[in-house]
C-alpha cells in the first residue's frame, strides 16, 4: 500500500489548482458530519451513492486507513481520491481484497474487450485458491503493461493514433496535462516499422 500512497502524493501535488479543489470538495462531502474524517460509515454512504460499491469493501478502508484509528483524515482520503480517479480501484476475484501491489491477471480476459478482466493477487495465485476457465495463462500487471505497449506498436498506424487518443483522455480525467502527455506518442512509436526499440515481452506464466 505505501507504493500507492507515495504515487497518490506525487499525483495530488501535481494537479491543478481546480482538481486540488475538487479533491477538497469530495473530502467534504464524504466528510457528512464536518469533524475532519471519514468514518466507515461515511465512507459506505457516500460511495454506494456515488455507486463505487467495489470501494466499499472492508479490505479497501482498512488498507487506506494507515494509523489504524477507524477513520480518514484528508492526507488518507487523498490515496482514495487517487484511486477513484485513476481506476486502480483493482480487487482480488478470490479473496475479494484490494490489490495494493503486484498481481496476476489473465491475459486472454485483459486482451478480449468482450469479457471482464480477471485479477487476483499473488497469495492466491501461488497458493493456486482460484477458479477460472480452462487453460487460463496468467501474466504479471508489469508484463501486461510492457504487452500492451508491444501491441500498440504492432497495430497499423490508424488503429495506434485511435488507442494514443483513447489513452490520452483516459490520461486526462485522471488529472494529468496535456503537457505531461508531450513524449507518449514519441515514446510509443518509437523503433516502428524496422523493430528496433520495441518491447518483446512474452507472457508464459503458467
Amino acid at each position: 500500500m505505501e507504493e500507492i500512497r507515495r504515487a497518490a502524493g506525487a499525483y495530488y501535488q501535481h494537479l491543478p489548482e481546480n482538481n486540488k479543489e475538487l479533491a477538497k470538495k469530495t473530502f467534504a462531502a464524504m466528510d457528512k458530519n464536518g469533524d475532519g474524517k471519514i468514518n466507515r460509515d461515511e465512507y459506505v454512504e457516500y460511495l454506494k451513492k456515488d455507486n463505487n460499491t467495489v470501494l466499499t469493501l472492508p479490505s479497501l478502508f482498512t488498507a487506506l486507513d494507515k494509523d489504524g484509528n477507524g477513520s480518514l483524515d484528508f492526507n488518507e482520503a487523498i490515496v482514495l481520491y487517487y484511486i477513484m480517479q485513476s481506476g486502480r480501484a483493482i480487487i482480488c476475484q478470490s479473496c475479494k481484497t484490494f490489490l495494493a501491489g503486484a498481481y496476476f491477471s489473465c491475459s486472454e480476459c485483459f486482451f478480449n474487450d468482450s469479457v471482464s478482466s480477471y485479477e487476483i493477487c499473488c497469495e492466491c495465485y501461488g497458493g493456486k485458491k482460484f477458479t477460472h476457465h480452462d487453460g487460463a495463462i496468467f501474466c504479471d500487471n508489469y508484463t501486461l503493461l510492457c504487452r500492451s505497449r508491444s501491441a500498440t506498436q504492432a497495430a497499423p498506424i490508424q488503429k495506434r493514433t485511435k488507442v494514443l487518443n483513447i489513452l490520452k483522455k483516459g490520461l486526462q480525467v485522471a488529472g494529468i496535462t496535456s503537457s505531461d502527455l508531450e513524449g507518449i506518442s514519441t515514446d510509443i512509436g518509437d523503433g516502428i516499422g524496422d523493430g528496433e526499440g520495441s518491447s518483446k515481452s512474452n507472457c508464459s506464466i503458467m
